[in-house]
């Protein structure tokens, strides 16, 4: 008799236990659903030239969260792709970031304090879009269990303007995935409720492939500079320190090729220029990137001071 009640208790403590171990789970997976490129060194690890880069806007295209009051100036979907982006490119520290989406608002805080704000030339612009956009709810219900899943999927276009041309130099689309997942068994534990961070979860995988896209194709081209002055007082160059030019940098200087007109595309193309000089950096100053400058001094070749308009400085 005393057995048979040890085998039964014995017996309840086991199906207890496995109720327990299978009665509540929940996993949360994100998803790239195209490939990326491999990842690229931390952002402490670069010493090189940076690339001056504006987001020019990024609006919802889908019909997401567009209901009779919907304003396309204050669209939150479309900002929150802008921070992502922003912060995802901050944390490469290979650009120099520039802000225009809220410019605006930025040109009213310094006109409290009488001032105005400086115009920078961005290199390159960036111009995207949410594309796709949607969120479903699919479960099961069993004999003694029952789960659900929320899923999130996101497609966002981007294009990478060169000012200089007006030209799109890259173009793709990247989307993303993100899904969460929970289950009971006999009753025990409970399902997720609506989980509203699957949607920052989507746009920010859909979003990651893209700048990994985009910094490969922004330091695949020239970091560019120009003189600022030639004089007995010294030899003057725009960029400093935030555009990553350091003490001791070498950086040749070239004559700019002559421009001829494409008859194919009807565009002027300027011709590559020779390398006539190269410059070693003396000093670096200024406090923004509006302002920088680098001292420099001409170690090999020659540059006429007459017409400082023709030379390029350029790190490739």
């Amino acid at each position: 008799m005393k057995l048979s009640k040890l085998l039964t208790v014995t017996a309840i403590f086991a199906v207890g236990a496995s109720l327990i171990s299978c009665g509540s789970t929940a996993k949360t997976t994100v998803t790239k659903t195209e490939g990326s490129l491999n990842e690229t060194a931390p952002a402490q690890d670069y010493q090189g030239l940076k690339r001056t880069v504006a987001i020019a806007r990024f609006s919802n295209e889908t019909e997401y969260a567009k209901g009779a009051f919907y304003d396309k100036d204050n669209d939150p979907l479309g900002k929150q792709a802008i921070d992502i982006l922003s912060a995802k490119l901050a944390a490469r520290g290979k650009f120099v970031l520039l802000e225009r989406a809220d410019a605006d608002k930025i040109q009213a805080e310094i006109a409290n304090y009488g001032g105005n704000a400086q115009k920078v030339p961005a290199d390159y612009l960036i111009i995207g879009s949410i594309t796709e956009f949607g969120r479903k709810t699919t479960g099961e219900v069993g004999f003694v269990s029952r789960s659900k899943t929320q899923t999130v999927e996101a497609g966002v276009n981007i294009r990478l303007v060169d000012v200089r041309t007006g030209q799109i130099i890259y173009s793709e689309e990247g989307k993303g995935q993100a899904e969460t997942n929970s289950s009971t068994t006999f009753g025990m534990g409970g399902v997720q409720g609506f989980d509203a961070t699957l949607s920052d979860k989507a746009i920010s995988a859909a979003i990651e492939k893209l700048v990994d896209n985009i910094e490969k194709t922004c330091m695949d081209r020239p970091w560019k500079s120009y003189f600022l002055s030639y004089d007995k007082d010294g030899i003057v160059i725009a960029g400093g320190e935030k555009q990553g030019v350091k003490v001791g940098s070498v950086l040749p200087v070239y004559e700019r090729g002559k421009q001829v007109k494409n008859p194919q595309t009807g565009m002027l193309i300027e011709l590559p220029g020779k390398q006539v000089a190269k410059l070693t950096v003396l000093m670096v100053g200024g406090t923004t990137v509006t302002d920088e400058y680098a001292v420099v001094d001409l170690t090999e070749g020659a540059v006429d001071s007459s017409d400082l308009t023709k030379y390029v400085i350029q790190d490739k």
